[in-house]
Formats: structure tokens, C-alpha cells, sequence
């Protein structure tokens, strides 16, 4: 197994995931499912999706997954706490996050959907 160094990795990714201003636009689909508690978990997703609301980032929760766009550390950093939160309620979760990470651009939670719908329009 490689190691890297971490340092060095840290100032990788901040070339490749940052733009000039020393953020990144990322909008982030993810699902956190608490394992253990039974066949409901309403209860530990509604727990999630407080955290998720509070955090004064845009989202948009759906049946199975939640989308939240921002800068990578506030986006990760919601997830983490989401997380945080179901596993104060359950002994287990799994979570599934897919990102999708585009210096400069905002909005996407919003115009990705709208580019869409113009199309099917046509």
C-alpha cells in the first residue's frame, strides 16, 4: 500500500477542486439509511433533515435521496452532522453520496433541473 502524504494531498485537491477564490461550488446527492431500528425510520431521516434545513444551505429532499449544494466543506460538513445525528438515534447507518464537484458554478441544485425541462419543452 502507497501512502501519501497529507499535506500534499490537501494542496492537490485544492488545486483540482478550487477555484480562484479558494472555494467549490459542489452540489452533492446523498442518502443516510440508520441500520438496527426497525423497519421505520422516519423518525432519524426527519432528525437528518432538520439539520440539513438549519444549515442555511440550499437543498432539496426527495423519497430517497436529499441534494444540497455549497462549498465542499460546508456540504460535507452537513452530511457529517446528519450523520452524527441518525447515529445518536440508531447503533449503525450507511450513507451513499455522489457529488458532483464544477468550479464557478452556483444554482446548479436549480438550473440543472431547468435545463431539462427547457428541453423536454421543445
Amino acid at each position: 500500500m502507497v501512502r501519501a502524504d497529507l499535506r500534499t494531498v490537501k494542496e492537490i485537491s485544492a488545486v483540482i477542486l478550487h477555484d480562484d477564490q479558494g472555494e467549490c461550488d459542489m452540489l452533492a446527492a446523498f442518502s443516510i439509511t440508520p441500520i438496527g431500528t426497525g423497519e421505520s425510520v422516519g423518525d432519524q431521516v426527519t432528525t437528518a433533515v432538520r439539520i440539513i434545513r438549519d444549515s442555511g444551505l440550499a437543498y432539496r429532499t426527495a423519497a430517497s435521496f436529499t441534494e444540497i449544494e455549497g462549498e465542499w466543506d460546508q456540504v460535507m460538513g452537513v452530511i457529517k452532522a446528519a450523520t452524527d445525528a441518525v447515529l445518536a438515534e440508531s447503533d449503525r447507518c450507511s450513507i451513499v453520496i455522489k457529488a458532483d464537484i464544477r468550479p464557478g458554478r452556483t444554482n446548479t441544485l436549480h438550473t440543472k433541473v431547468e435545463s431539462v425541462e427547457r428541453r423536454l419543452a421543445e
